[in-house]
């Protein structure tokens, strides 16, 4: 949709919004202070839901420091803005620190989790990271060549490498993810989203994560002149093969004071038998687009503003096909041009808006289909009235493309700290240092932080690789209650399908060295513990009372606190972990029917807005559990507070317990060796180990409170590697620090 024509100019100047209604110029300022006021709140990283429970690799990590550290680098090329988490205001970022930890696996973070405050208070993303050793790391960070203008051959004609379409979206073809609109971009182009002031009263479609096999769907939408502003006439949306799926008329809620049939096509005849509201085609459009819908759509905002209606996924082909100084072209001459397609005719009046939802929707495949390079190559004439003849330094080399070397182009400072090491990276950059307490000492001595610092830890690296590679002792013996006494002959078949009523059961041990029949039941996750002994300790079966407690022994004496943190701990601070009960007979609780994102977003979003669901249990099974993500901590909290209204809604629930990324299953395997159903024996207390863990995390807190804010931190702990074992994971903390509540 175009933007809609505007009076003519009188020769006064005037202010912006003056020529609406009091109330849209209201919503207007509103919106815009709301945008400044969001911008002005400093950068944020955050990392959808469903992608923290998968590791992320070296490359990944790369694209995220590249363009944390980049953004737009103009003319020295633009790194790809990574498609697994979100940085929000980039501009704003001050600088980029990564602390790389050798020889410290996930597992060793927890089983001295309690000792590592700095390190799991300070970060509230946390992802597994699989990576190889540190030197391949580092040479991955620096030496990865940034996405710049530059054929194979390394040279481009001039006209081409500075292409403004070029320069924002580099030479390669992409997925359609690439050219979806960030929140940082719907921002600062004035799309309805959520939270700003002045969208208030818009309907909010709630959707999951697109990924580059996502339908694209047209919109376009037809607008008259009311006593508010602009409303909705008319509506089109076309499917991705290009048929017509939606095409409605929609009365106003307001008189209007001119159809605009010049543009719109609307006449008072077409409007006046129409009873449909605005509501209806809004209750339409959620039913007719699927979760992971992409709306495509010319200057889209302006539809989904006279839509009132806020989507977090969409493509606006007048910013893909863009001209210098952010100039856009009409979608007519885009469709005569790039499709071969005439639309907007003289002879008919008025816009057809099927027909423009169909013109955008084939552009923005048409630009996905191709790199952008070849997109600006076909039409460098006919559409930007460019030619590569006009160069006169068309052989002149483009420069090189390597991380360091783009980011000292923009007179951005780097430097590594630690192990000399055959990096890709120049000595003049490097500080060489044999331990970690020189590391810290030469990086905190420096006068002025560089804006991209590496720091190198380096003395685990000499430990031997965990015999426990896979599992933290201290989280699996935490999985683990024993039970009893049960009746004479209680099967292992029943004691599972007891206590399955509270978790997904992951083993079950009988216990033969007892007088009465006991178990060792172990959980998959923590949640289906802590349950357990809420509810079914002092459980009646077949008559007699059961007793539920964890296993005591001296390494399990912290369970309690270790619990507490885990509650309170950054990653969790939104989540709650919930089942269905079919009764509560007995004081027993039994999980029923299949569970669905639906039911649970109504029940559950009562207490707050949810960010996502995520349904537990085999791929394709019933799912009878599930976490329930809060945006706002307030939400879990006002839920947990709600127990009673919820059990008797049938509802069991209790505040999340285990990390969102330990849903990758990294660590929830059996160590080698380990007998089913029973606890892998602690090892001696090493006094020594907790103390060196400690001064770890002390040098971390160190160097985190040195940053600057505004300033992304990562934390990278690689595990330490041996021939005989399979490669252990290791963990990846994200933050950007800042000052304003809510964002550490």
């Amino acid at each position: 949709m175009e933007p809609s024509p505007s009076k003519p100019f009188n020769g006064k100047k005037r202010k912006k919004g003056a020529d609406l209604p009091p109330d849209a110029a209201k919503r207007a300022r509103r919106q815009r202070a709301g945008a400044d006021q969001t911008e002005r709140a400093g950068p944020l990283i955050s990392v959808a839901p469903q992608r923290l429970r998968q590791p992320i690799a070296a490359e990944e990590l790369t694209e995220l420091l590249h363009y944390a550290a980049l953004g737009d680098g103009g003319a020295v090329g633009r790194p790809r803005s990574p498609s697994w988490c979100d940085v929000r205001a980039q501009s704003r970022v001050e600088g980029v620190n990564v602390v790389v930890v050798e020889g410290v696996s996930q597992s060793d973070f927890y089983n001295h989790y309690l000792t590592l405050s700095n390190l799991r208070s300070r970060f509230s993303n946390r992802l597994t990271f699989t990576s190889g050793g540190s030197g391949a790391l580092l040479s991955t960070i620096f030496g990865t060549p940034v996405e710049a203008p530059r054929r194979q051959d390394g040279k481009l004609n001039k006209a081409l490498r500075t292409h403004p379409v070029v320069l924002k979206y580099g030479t390669s073809k992409r997925g359609l993810t690439a050219y979806v609109l960030g929140q940082e971009e719907l921002i600062k182009r004035r799309y309805p989203v959520k939270g700003l002031p002045g969208f208030e009263d818009f309907a909010c479609v709630d959707r999951v994560d697109v990924t580059d096999a996502s339908p694209l769907f047209g919109l376009d939408c037809e607008m008259c002149l009311t006593r508010r502003g602009y409303e909705l006439t008319r509506v089109s949306l076309v499917d991705s093969e290009g048929k017509c799926a939606m095409d409605r008329l929609v009365k106003p809620d307001s008189p209007i004071l001119d159809y605009l049939t010049k543009f719109s096509g609307i006449t008072a005849a077409m409007l006046d038998p129409v009873k449909r509201s605005l509501r209806d085609v809004q209750a339409e459009l959620r039913t007719l687009l699927p979760r992971d819908a992409v709306l495509v759509g010319h200057s889209v905002n302006n539809d989904l503003a006279a839509l009132k209606l806020i989507y977090p996924h969409v493509i606006d082909t007048s910013l893909l096909y863009v001209k210098e100084f952010g100039q856009r072209f009409k979608l007519k001459l885009l469709a005569e041009v790039v499709l071969g397609r005439s639309i907007q005719t003289p002879e008919r009046e008025g816009h057809c808006p099927a027909e423009d939802a169909l013109a955008a929707l084939d552009l923005a495949k048409y630009f996905i289909s191709k790199s952008p390079l070849k997109l600006v190559e076909d039409h460098l004439e006919d559409l930007w009235g460019l030619t590569a003849e006009d160069d006169d330094d068309g052989d002149e080399p483009a420069p090189s493309s390597r991380f360091a070397d783009a980011l000292q182009r923009l007179g951005r400072s780097l430097c590594y700290v630690g192990k000399r090491r055959d990096i890709t990276l120049h000595p003049a950059n490097q500080l060489w240092h044999n331990s970690d307490k020189q590391v810290l000492a030469s990086f905190l001595g420096q006068s002025k932080r560089p804006f991209f610092s590496v720091l190198s830890f380096s003395s685990f690296s000499s430990r031997p690789p965990c015999q426990d590679h896979k599992v933290s002792r201290r989280l699996q013996q935490m999985r683990v209650v024993f039970a009893g006494p049960f009746p004479a002959g209680f099967s292992q078949g029943e004691v599972k399908r007891l206590f399955s009523r509270c978790g997904s059961v992951r083993a079950v041990q009988m216990l033969s060295g007892t007088h009465r029949v006991h178990a060792a039941v172990e959980f998959k996750l923590l949640e289906g513990a802590a349950l357990a002994l809420q509810l079914l300790n002092g459980a009646p079966v077949q008559g007699q009372a059961l007793k539920v407690q964890r296993p005591v022994s001296e390494s399990t004496l912290d369970f309690e606190l270790t619990l507490e943190a885990l509650t309170n701990d950054a990653v969790n601070a939104c989540r709650l972990y919930t089942l269905k009960r079919a009764h509560a007979g007995d004081g027993q609780a039994s999980a029923s029917g299949q569970l669905s994102h639906e039911s649970l977003t109504k029940t559950f979003g009562r207490f707050g807005a949810v960010e996502s669901v995520t349904l537990t249990g085999k791929p394709g099974g019933r799912a009878k559990r599930a976490f329930i993500e809060f945006q706002r901590s307030e939400g879990k909290r006002a839920a947990v507070e709600s127990a009673a209204e919820l059990w008797s809604e049938k509802y069991v629930t209790c505040p999340a317990l285990t990390p969102a990324h330990a849903a990758c299953g990294l660590w929830r395997h059996r160590g080698p060796h380990q007998p089913r159903g029973q606890t892998e024996p602690e090892h001696p207390q090493n006094v020594a180990e907790r103390h060196r863990m400690q001064k770890l995390d002390a040098r971390l807190g160190k160097v985190f409170r040195s940053l600057p804010e505004g300033a992304l931190s990562v934390v990278l702990l690689l595990a330490p590697h041996s021939v005989e074992e399979p490669p252990s994971p290791g963990l990846c903390f994200l933050e950007i620090k800042s000052k304003v509540k809510g964002l550490t």
